[in-house]
């Protein structure tokens, strides 16, 4: 009777545990059952936006299966960060975020989220050059030398709009100060669309954009492109002279955007979810939006990205240090 009872409980500890480890499978399975959630930490119009959209709006049709951008901009993006960081694990929850957050531990001291242990890598989306645009009724100037030459004769005339401090587009533009020996203002928004759109209004005179989120109004001449910050040309862009070739060959600068879920997610959902957009990335329809927005798919994934984000926190930190930059 005792043997009994001790294969009883024996066989309900098994069947248990067996249990909790198909769990994380069975609900993989079913995944995802409702609508999932991509948190933007920039309003509308920005980079993360302009390859956000696409991306999950693919996926939607995909796997028929609704996924909802919902963008929540503020504090460089660290904001939406820290939202998408206390979200529930359940695979309903992912965080779509940029190199301003490999920058942003630089920046700001008390952080209420840890890019590298409050996430679970998903995978890298998306890598353009920075590129240099002014407004040209603002900047009368028709290349980065005589850009050069006009900034160096109006010292503190120009200024240049950013998606916030801390963000990448700010840091491109204390590199170029430093590098280049000029003096521009920085202007701070909630965010690259709205810096934009103040660029294209003649609100502010330049921008040190990812080429993404300029791309369209590049192509519709509102605004010009002086160099991309790369050693080569951008897809889409081969008019556009490389900063080596505009004459200030130490100046390259990427923007990359990458997908995170908040820790705990089961590995399952995030396979699953790795999978999809392996798939979606492959088709013809976002090779050629990714083209028109000056970008190639990479393929870094997981465990590869998760290193790749530490090894931009330790660069961006040595940019940080190097050109003095500071919260505005």
């Amino acid at each position: 009777m005792i043997a009994t009872t001790r294969f009883a409980r024996a066989r309900r500890t098994l069947l248990g545990l067996a249990a909790l480890a198909l769990a994380p499978w069975a609900m993989a399975q079913g995944w995802p059952a409702k609508p999932v959630t991509i948190v933007v930490p920039f309003p509308p119009g920005g980079g993360t936006d302009a390859f956000a959209r696409p991306l999950f709006a693919t996926m939607t049709r995909q796997m028929g299966r609704q996924f909802v951008i919902d963008n929540k901009g503020g504090a460089g993006g660290t904001l939406g960060a820290g939202i998408a960081a206390r979200a529930a694990p359940d695979g309903y929850t992912f965080f779509m975020g940029a190199v301003h957050h490999a920058i942003a531990p630089s920046m700001y001291p008390k952080l209420d989220y840890q890019i590298e242990s409050d996430f679970v890598p998903v995978g890298l989306i998306s890598s353009v050059p920075q590129v240099i645009v002014v407004n040209p009724q603002r900047v009368p100037v028709t290349d980065l030398k005589g850009f050069l030459e006009y900034v160096r004769k109006n010292p503190g005339k120009l200024n240049y709009g950013s998606a916030g401090n801390g963000t990448s587009h700010h840091l491109a533009g204390e590199l170029f100060k430093l590098q280049t020996k000029t003096f521009i203002t920085h202007i701070p928004y909630r965010g690259a669309g709205p810096a934009l759109q103040d660029l294209v209004a003649g609100q502010v005179d330049m921008m040190f954009d990812g080429l993404g989120s300029s791309a369209a109004h590049i192509k519709g001449g509102r605004i010009k492109a002086l160099a991309v910050a790369s050693e080569r040309r951008a897809p889409g862009f081969p008019d556009t002279p490389t900063s080596i070739e505009a004459g200030v060959p130490t100046y390259q600068v990427a923007t990359w955007y990458g997908l995170w879920a908040p820790k705990g997610t089961p590995p399952a959902i995030v396979e699953q979810m790795q999978a999809e957009m392996k798939k979606a990335l492959q088709s013809d329809e976002l090779k050629t939006i990714w083209a028109g927005l000056g970008a190639n798919p990479p393929n870094i994934w997981g465990a590869d990205f998760g290193k790749f984000v530490g090894n931009e926190i330790k660069r961006w930190a040595e940019v940080v240090k190097g050109s003095g930059a500071k919260l505005d």
